[in-house]
């Protein structure tokens, strides 16, 4: 039969029929170019395919299917935004030239439960000296707890310094490094943002300048994987570490120090 002779309603058959067939060869396609695709070409893809979600809203007895694109860039926003008001900055006292005490930055911190202890980088905090942490809610005294052979210290928040703070500790949501997939983004939250791709060593390998050791290393859900170190040994110790180290510092009989906090903590997930 010559496809002059076809009506209309044949036409828009065999215009189906086409289309469902190349549609099918146009898959086929793909699965074999994607299986034969080296990794570092198909990450990207498979993290735009995972950021494609389908919502299913029930509408007067219908159900409508809706599909949000989820970009990287708006998880990378958000995640950074739940963390904002996470992180401390630390000082401590020193003797400058003249023999006067004046204070010098030792990174950054966050606080690992509501009490007011926080993990800051232990290459930088490792004795005892005066020392200050500042947040939103003021400025404060801290106490140095301890120091574990990860590379990380832990110290509590005391008195305001100017006798009227109140202080308030934002306790952010840990995540499980566990559970993280290779070619997955990681952030750190430093003086400054950085951002590296995870690779699958759980020894991540976190690059850093000295004003942001102590800065809280995230995933793209916003959740605290880790702590960034600065010096020679390990840059990177993992949220798992820091809370099996947690306990027995604070414990009375094993801490050096145990300063309770001036104002009650409030914790915001």
């Amino acid at each position: 039969m010559d496809i002059k002779d076809l009506n209309k309603p044949q036409l828009i058959l065999l215009a189906v029929l086409l289309s469902f067939v190349t549609s099918i060869a146009t898959g086929i396609t793909t699965v074999t170019l994607m299986q034969q695709a080296p990794k570092s070409f198909t990450a990207p893809i498979n993290r735009v395919v995972q950021q494609t979600i389908e919502k299913i809203q029930q509408v007067e007895g219908k159900t409508t299917v809706q599909t949000v694109i989820v970009k990287e860039e708006d998880l990378v926003v958000d995640a950074i935004a739940k963390n904002k008001s996470v992180t401390f900055t630390i000082t401590k006292e020193v003797l400058d030239a003249e023999g006067k005490n004046v204070e010098v930055s030792v990174g950054k911190g966050f606080a690992v439960n509501a009490d007011g202890t926080i993990v800051v980088d232990g290459n930088l905090i490792s004795e005892k000296q005066v020392y200050y942490v500042k947040n939103e809610s003021g400025k404060f005294k801290a106490d140095y707890v301890s120091t574990d052979k990860a590379g990380f210290s832990f110290v509590k928040i005391g008195a305001a310094v100017n006798g009227t703070d109140k202080l308030v500790v934002t306790v952010p949501i840990f995540g499980d490094l566990e559970k993280m997939k290779i070619g997955q983004k990681i952030l750190v939250l430093g003086n400054t943002i950085a951002a590296s791709i995870f690779e699958g060593n759980k020894n991540l390998n976190v690059s850093i300048t000295k004003g942001s050791a102590g800065g809280v290393v995230l995933n793209l859900d916003g959740e605290v994987i880790g702590i960034a170190l600065f010096g020679d040994g390990a840059n990177f110790a993992s949220i798992n570490s820091i809370n099996s180290a947690l306990k027995p510092s604070l414990d009375p009989a094993t801490s050096m120090t145990a300063s309770p906090v001036l104002a009650p903590a409030t914790s915001t997930p």
